[in-house]
């Protein structure tokens, strides 16, 4: 896509909203949640200061307002309408809350692509009361997860051209299904300050990778710590030190091994949270979480969460033949949920102290 075809001055710019142009003079109407939202946003977006107030997700704390250069919101939009070949009126789909900046930057992309943006209210299934075959369309896990549960939604999820998947871990089950579909599957890899994905990683076909390919003008490094350090000068005024633990490789593709504040230290030995629970998504159905607590003797224990009741002799005995001894953990704790941030992430701080309420002292010491 040609860079003359973005239009990045946001005073001539509309928004396409199935078929309806909109403008700073003509906002759009309706009373549904997600209609208010998309004025209030297109009010804010047209105004003369040249900063937008966007929000991050919390998964490792409180959410913080952070103010972003619009500027930079629409040169990142202008990297992924460029790498996914998006053209003026190419049906898309915005299907997740304005809060966040996912759903801000699919705003972002249909004014400056010309795209014709589909608005859905944000739920499960977003596919269920809609026939439009789309361009393109970011959702998700649990939103694509729950769309293939119902033959119909799948279908139509199986008609969309590029389905973009952000937001969370991906469970290596659904990745092995969406390897099966006939369109292009991607997962992105990004965050609240970098203004969406600077990198994606194509799960099915031909080009399917296990590692992530970073944008064009994206550069990468690590730390000391071996945290991804990104430098993305169109859409970050600074370098960026993550606290992603990652390995890059020397054609430049990475990975992500989790974060370093999920490391956890049990008898001198580093833990990846994250590396522990993708092992056993082969052994649980129900949403669960890892954890650590003190521990007088190891410094700190693991502890597996999960919601609702299970076998323990089976779980143990399964954990045994998946993981090393010093990755299993010390305690399994039933519980009614699983605490999740409001953008559906593990909620880390609130896992571990349920953890420290519930946990039994006399069987982990």
């Amino acid at each position: 896509m040609s860079q003359t075809m973005f239009n990045t001055n946001i005073q001539t710019q509309t928004l396409l909203v199935e078929g309806k142009y909109y403008s700073k003079d003509l906002l759009p109407e309706g009373f549904t949640p997600i209609m208010k939202d998309l004025r209030d946003f297109l009010t804010e977006w047209y105004n003369e200061d040249e900063f937008y107030t966007v929000y991050t997700s919390g998964s490792t704390g409180n959410p913080k307002a952070l103010k972003v250069k619009k500027e930079q919101m629409m040169q990142s939009a202008c990297l992924t309408c460029s790498f996914f070949k998006l053209m003026p009126e190419d049906k898309v789909l915005l299907c997740m809350p304005l809060t966040y900046i996912a759903g801000k930057m699919m705003l972002v992309r249909a004014l400056v692509g010309k795209l014709n943006l589909y608005v859905v209210q944000p739920s499960g299934h977003p596919l269920a009361d809609t026939s439009v075959v789309f361009r393109f369309a970011p959702m998700i896990p649990l939103q694509v997860f729950n769309s293939l549960q119902i033959p119909e939604e799948r279908s139509r999820l199986e008609r969309i051209e590029i389905l973009l998947l952000g937001g969370g871990l991906i469970d290596p089950f659904l990745e092995k299904e969406l390897r099966l579909f006939p369109n292009a599957v991607y997962i992105s890899y990004g965050m609240t300050e970098t203004l969406s994905h600077i990198a994606l990683r194509r799960i099915n076909g031909s080009e399917s990778s296990r590692y992530y390919t970073p944008l064009s003008s994206v550069s990468l490094s690590l730390s000391s710590d071996d945290t991804l350090i990104i430098d993305a000068p169109l859409v970050c005024g600074n370098k960026l030190y993550t606290n992603d633990r990652a390995i890059i490789h020397s054609d430049g593709h990475f990975e992500i091994l989790g974060r370093i504040d999920n490391v956890v230290n049990s008898g001198g030995i580093k833990i990846q949270i994250e590396q522990v629970e993708e092992t056993l998504r082969s052994l649980l159905l129900s949403p669960f979480a890892i954890t650590s607590v003190p521990h007088p003797k190891f410094g700190e224990a693991l502890i597996l969460l999960i919601k609702g009741t299970i076998c323990l002799k089976k779980l143990q005995l399964g954990m045994k033949s998946l993981l090393p001894s010093y990755q299993i953990p010390k305690q399994v704790i039933e519980v009614d949920n699983i605490p999740l941030t409001t953008s559906g992430k593990i909620n880390r701080p609130a896992v571990r102290q349920l953890a420290m309420k519930l946990i039994d002292y006399s069987i982990l010491t």
